[in-house]
């Protein structure tokens, strides 16, 4: 059975602990860092030839040219169409949802004009096209393909451009058919940095994208930092984080089994209990113990619940959000009376699921939020995927002559201050003829 590190507000070392819990570090070594400037400078010289060399080594796909990386549109509809039924509804119910929140994320343009007609704005526009990267071998993910390439699809991006390895050439059936659902444009079976090269830099099959999206191991996470410049990326994504604040009032059985879920993930997944109950707490262990055996991923849950797992006892609820706002997890239940009592004291989360009925998987698949989301602490800064991931905003400045005096007489004086003269001349000729 686990042993979960138990940690109580009361003691004098409690802070130092919980930063000491909840750091990470996934900078990939120089091994790793190594390997994977060697792969994005073969594939950024040699192109398809290097792109083949590698899926062949590390995929064992025998393909002769690099046009059999690409799955073709009708193989997507034929994972769509052969699917079972409550599959394929399951698929669409979930990108339905999933659609009908991202467009109310949508950016608009806007603009006003002055009283001197001088007309200020913001022009709003899709990124051209953007690479999704779809973890496969241990896991598939149809789910991230559905939470990646919907908002882009939303956001009005003309094309999208998937990559998935398939080891051994088995393809998910799940994830075409997520694709299709999707609207995914073109799809290849690539994998590793070599995938993340191909999307950053472009080859004579793969096109170019702008942005990168989409979780991936280790090589993938250190191919998206070096490559971060040249083109967007979406994040650097840690290990997965469910936070439960509990008034000791759920049902334990809940509780474990919600931190199971984000545990399941992999090893280094960190599920966090916080109560003022420490009876509760009790009953949670009896539970974890009593429910632990019969999971399918019980080796990676209980390796997780072993590393990084911890069990909270704070003083109230009060204190609870305070912990919670120091932890900033990626997924924060509020499993207690009146949840929205204690939501305007949180203030670093990437997604909040309110009330005992809420459980975290329900974001996970279907609920409309995306799941993407910010881990590590870093939702202290930053935010859940969404449309406005996939559209640029640019200023509009439209002066009036009367605006161009006014405003060129305000430059002027600002850039001779530091010593640019021709932005100060350049602005004083407009001013001049106004």
């Amino acid at each position: 059975m686990p042993t979960i590190q138990r940690l109580n507000t009361i003691h004098a070392d409690f802070w130092p602990r919980l930063e000491a819990l909840t750091a990470w570090e996934g900078v990939a070594d120089e091994t790793v860092t190594a390997t994977v400037r060697e792969i994005l400078a073969q594939v950024r010289q040699r192109g398809d030839e290097a792109l083949l060399e590698y899926t062949q080594r590390f995929d064992r796909l025998a393909g002769e040219h690099a046009a059999d990386l690409e799955v073709p549109v009708a193989r997507r509809e034929q994972a769509l169409t052969s699917l079972p039924a409550i599959q394929r509804t399951a698929l669409e119910t979930a990108a339905t949802r999933i659609r009908a929140y991202a467009e109310r994320q949508k950016l608009e343009p806007w603009a006003f004009t002055e009283v001197d007609g001088t007309v200020l704005g913001q022009q709003v526009t899709p990124l051209d096209r953007v690479g999704l990267y779809v973890p496969g071998g241990k896991a598939a993910y149809p789910s991230s393909v559905l939470m990646n390439a919907i908002p882009a699809k939303v956001a009005g991006v003309p094309e999208i451009v998937m990559v998935a390895p398939t080891p051994g050439g088995e393809l998910n059936e799940l994830v075409l058919a997520a694709a299709a659902v999707a609207g995914v444009d073109r799809v290849f079976t690539l994998g590793g940095a070599q995938a993340i090269a191909a999307l950053a830099y472009g080859t004579a099959t793969v096109p170019r994208v702008d942005k990168i999206v989409g979780p991936g191991n280790i090589y993938v996470a250190a191919a998206k930092r070096q490559v971060f410049g040249a083109m967007g990326i979406d994040m650097i994504a840690g290990p997965s984080e469910i936070l439960v604040v509990c008034d000791g009032l759920t049902d334990p059985d809940w509780i474990a089994m919600d931190l199971f879920s984000q545990a399941e993930h992999d090893e280094d997944a960190q599920p966090i209990l916080i109560s003022p109950d420490a009876d509760f707490m009790e009953r949670v262990t009896a539970s974890i113990e009593r429910l632990l055996p019969e999971m399918e991923r019980r080796t990676v849950i209980e390796a997780a619940l072993n590393r990084r797992a911890a069990l909270i006892q704070v003083r109230d609820l009060t204190e609870a959000a305070e912990v919670a706002n120091f932890i900033a997890p990626e997924h924060l239940e509020l499993s207690i009376e009146k949840p929205e009592e204690l939501l305007p004291l949180i203030r670093h989360a990437g997604a909040i699921f309110l009330g005992r009925y809420t459980a975290e998987a329900l974001g996970d698949y279907c609920a409309g939020p995306n799941h993407v989301l910010p881990t590590s602490r870093t939702a202290r800064f930053s935010s859940p995927l969404g449309v406005y991931d996939f559209q640029k905003r640019t200023s509009l400045i439209h002066c009036s002559p009367m605006g161009a005096a006014m405003l060129g007489s305000v430059a002027s004086v600002l850039a001779r201050g530091e010593g640019l003269t021709a932005h100060a001349r350049s602005a004083e000729f407009r001013r001049a003829s106004a």
